[in-house]
């Protein structure tokens, strides 16, 4: 007798029984060939793979191989886009990835492992910073790719000639495929370019005890200023890539108009760390690619271990598993970090997208399996004029592959053809000497702008630097400074034991009474001159900030009135009793 579950099987059991029919149902499950179970184990397998890899090839084979058109975002009033993007002809058409590629993960690792980049040399230029650090300059020429001239190992530039120069994403040089599909079509158009390799990347050595980082921009802030003084009458071209993104936009966002740079491209740019890190240890399938940059970043640190060694925690680099491991055993302890988060909010770029002053496309893909879509500033590069922000359905990190043979890479001729028609352009930006924009405020509960009553009676918010864009504020400035510059005189007089000593006593007393009065005098003065304006304004609002400034200021005015009265009452009774 056999058992299954509370049934058994007897070989003089009823036909109709349950057992039996568990037993007939065994049979004929036992007579389909092994063959067909495989092929349904297949099945179930490639469909999981499928949706694993997420994979949209059937999606495309449907839609007849269309492609899928850009999203675009922009300002409704955008010049940029009205005079510059409309007439781009590949961002208003439509994207298909190759067939054999119409995955993510596969068009992100292919480009990685393979790429198939072009064939071609770079000219090396070392650049010395100003802290000692050394920076590999990879140029490539549109006469390197033409052929019209003799190739040597000097740099020889047309001043007509643009420059592009590019920020290469996390532990990727200029050997990149992805940097080396950039750099030929990009000359192929008749442009120079320029890769300005991190430090300790590129085969230099570290020089100094600065490193890269997500946030760091004071390598292309020094690249840019180099290039514009040895070529000042050279239209400058920044492209941004994945972290070097990120290192774009913070760079734009705190430069604002200050800055030589006619126009921008930032490509799959993380823009929020914080989310960044959150998405890639989310799933199984982004953690891979955590694991795959961590043990990136590891290697980088095995090249420059002396230095890693000294400043940061070694141990615990070698046991990194993650970018946040790394991040907090080696960045966030070079860069001075509190902790890890600090790091991340410090150096996103999402907070500097509204202070973007120059023409600035970005391109991000929808299902980019590294640097997520919910960090996307969606609403701050709407409102940005000077922004556009094309989102693609499909395309991974950096890739992009389109045609049969996957050989070109999408975003590299929609970079070309925007950088073409904005130098075409009159709306190339061009540098202004004026002060760069304050610093994002850092997300915290207990910080909050200043005040300011402004001539016309409205209460603006200001940042830790005054505005300086009416030359009648910059003239109200200079002259509270001087105030204040001669009211702390006066009160470093008062104080003075030595002037004090050299005054006699009659006249010293009248001394000290007229300095009160001229130090309420100065107190006064200024609520005078704001609530000139201050009466133009509603009635109600008014009297409520009068209130307010009264309930406010009361203890300070209230002491320093019974200081000022109690020594003259005291002056009064002294001289009585005398004539008495």
């Amino acid at each position: 007798m056999e058992w299954f579950g509370d049934c058994s099987f007897r070989l003089d059991s009823p036909p109709d029984s349950p057992c039996n029919a568990y037993r007939l149902l065994l049979r004929s499950l036992s007579l389909i060939p092994v063959s067909h179970y495989l092929i349904a184990a297949a099945i179930s397998l490639i469909t999981f793979l499928y949706n694993f890899i997420e994979c949209h090839f059937l999606q495309d084979l449907f839609s007849g191989f269309a492609g899928d058109p850009i999203h675009l975002t922009y300002h409704p009033s955008s010049i940029i886009y009205e005079a510059v993007v409309s007439k781009c002809r590949i961002l208003h058409g439509r994207y298909l990835a190759t067939p054999w590629l119409a995955s993510p993960h596969v068009q992100t690792c292919f480009l990685n492992f393979f790429g198939r980049p072009p064939r071609f040399s770079y000219r090396r230029q070392l650049f010395n910073t100003p802290d000692g650090g050394t920076i590999a300059l990879d140029w490539l020429t549109s006469s390197d790719v033409s052929g019209d001239v003799l190739r040597t190992n000097d740099v020889f530039l047309d001043e007509s000639t643009p420059i592009v120069v590019v920020i290469p994403g996390l532990t990727s040089d200029s050997s990149s495929a992805y940097l080396k599909h950039l750099a030929y079509h990009t000359a192929k158009c008749g442009w120079n370019i320029v890769i300005s390799n991190h430090r300790g990347l590129g085969g230099v050595s570290i020089t100094s005890d600065c490193f890269y980082n997500a946030g760091w921009t004071e390598d292309v802030r020094t690249v840019v200023k180099y290039l514009h003084d040895e070529h000042p009458r050279t239209p400058l071209f920044l492209v941004g890539t994945s972290i070097g993104a990120n290192v774009l936009v913070k760079y734009l966002g705190e430069e604002g108009e200050n800055l030589p740079v006619a126009g921008a491209v930032a490509i799959c740019s993380p823009w929020d760390l914080l989310v960044g890190d959150r998405f890639i240890s989310r799933r199984r399938v982004q953690k891979f690619y955590d694991r795959a940059l961590a043990f990136g970043l590891k290697g980088y640190a095995k090249l420059h271990q002396p230095h890693f060694s000294r400043l940061a925690n070694w141990e615990g680099i070698e046991k990194s598993l993650s970018i946040r491991d790394f991040d907090h055993h080696a960045t966030r302890v070079v860069g001075k970090y509190e902790t890890v988060d600090t790091y991340y909010r410090r150096c996103s770029s999402a907070s500097y997208v509204q202070s973007v002053s120059i023409p600035l496309l970005c391109i991000s893909a929808l299902d980019d399996p590294v640097c997520t879509k919910e960090a996307i500033p969606w609403d701050e590069c709407r409102a940005n004029k000077n922004i556009v922000l094309a989102t693609p359905k499909h395309g991974g990190h950096l890739a992009f592959f389109e045609g049969i043979t996957g050989s070109r890479l999408w975003w590299v001729r929609a970079t070309n053809e925007f950088l073409d028609v904005l130098h075409s352009s009159e709306y190339m930006h061009v540098q202004k000497k004026i002060s760069k924009p304050s610093t994002p405020l850092v997300t915290s509960i207990d910080q909050g702008p200043y005040v300011n009553v402004t001539d016309d009676g409205m209460v603006a918010a200001l940042n830790n630097e005054p505005s300086t864009d009416n030359v009648e504020e910059l003239h109200a400035i200079q002259e509270d400074s001087t105030h204040g510059k001669v009211l702390e005189d006066k009160v470093n007089e008062k104080d003075d034991p030595v002037a004090n000593a050299k005054q006699g006593g009659s006249s010293s007393m009248a001394q000290t009474s007229s300095a009160h009065d001229s130090v309420l005098n100065d107190v006064i003065t200024p609520f005078k001159t704001y609530l000139g304006p201050l009466t133009r304004q509603s009635r109600w609002s008014t009297w409520l900030l009068v209130y307010i400034a009264i309930a406010t200021s009361w203890p300070l005015v209230g002491s320093a009135l019974q200081i000022v009265f109690g020594k003259k009452l005291r002056t009064t009774s002294r001289g009585g009793s005398v004539r008495r």
